[in-house]
């Protein structure tokens, strides 16, 4: 059994405020990286309220609660009935739930977002919110959360091979695969200064041409929400990051043209 120590300093490594800090051989001039400053903070330093916050992460890390009991509510789609599941972090999470927003009224439909979350940690949970929910379809909305930083140290290939991950459990389960752009970001509220707005395009360009290469669909929602600094416009994002109404207006359409070219395939 590890020791106390160790045990809180495993805590550690799970949320915290992000440090930029250069790494792999980044110049000056690049992008800062996230790295959360608890991460060598000594466990002695730490709050009770922040290992305490530490510990309810710990103890379920993919989220696999969230949505549980709402999965085992669901009945199997109905023959003939192309269910899409909508797969990802705060930005899918909000959309219908958010106040003034719709979520494609009349089709079926299933939000499985969870705020906050990285690919790695959709990859743990894919089987239960997706796999098993036995979609036609699966749209894929992140990235930008581990861009960000939010639980750690991620580099591009370490966000491409989660992609990767993704859409090869899809596609060995006869899902059909919308992979979505990240959403225009030149500032993190939540983590400012890390010059995301390089970062996300270099992402959104690698997910085109992945998506081409596995015969699967691209979902360009930069295009139509970026403005001239890789940003979104606060009438389309009042914080920078998640959309407004009118933002998840412009999105809605574009989210249904790329389902119905996937299910077309």
């Amino acid at each position: 059994m590890s020791s106390p120590s160790l045990q809180v300093a495993a805590l550690v490594l799970l949320i915290g405020v992000p440090l930029a800090l250069p790494v792999d051989g980044q110049g000056a001039g690049s992008a800062p990286v996230a790295i959360n400053p608890l991460y060598t903070a000594a466990p002695a330093s730490l709050g009770t309220d922040q290992i305490a916050s530490m510990q309810q992460q710990l103890a379920d890390w993919p989220q696999l609660d969230r949505y549980r009991a709402d999965n085992a509510r669901l009945a199997p789609p109905a023959p003939g009935t192309a269910r899409v599941v909508f797969f990802g972090d705060s930005i899918t999470d909000a959309w219908g739930r958010a106040r003034g927003t719709r979520f494609f009224p009349g089709k079926p439909y299933i939000n499985r977002g969870i705020s906050g979350q990285t690919t790695a940690q959709m990859v743990v949970r894919f089987r239960q919110d997706v796999i098993d929910l036995q979609p036609a379809a699966v749209v894929i909305l992140a990235g930008t959360n581990d861009i960000a930083g939010n639980t750690g140290l991620a580099t591009l290939p370490m966000i491409e091979d989660n992609f990767r991950s993704m859409v090869e459990l899809a596609q060995a389960n006869h899902i059909r695969v919308v992979l979505a752009s990240v959403l225009p970001t030149s500032d993190y509220p939540w983590h400012p200064g890390l010059r995301p707005a390089g970062k996300v395009r270099a992402l959104n360009s690698w997910l085109r041409a992945y998506a081409a290469s596995r015969g699967e669909t691209y979902l360009d929602y930069y295009a139509a929400l970026a403005n001239a600094h890789g940003g979104m416009d606060r009438r389309l994002a009042s914080d920078g990051v998640h959309p407004t109404p009118a933002g998840y207006a412009i999105m809605a359409p574009l989210a249904q043209q790329a389902i119905e070219r996937a299910l077309a395939h």
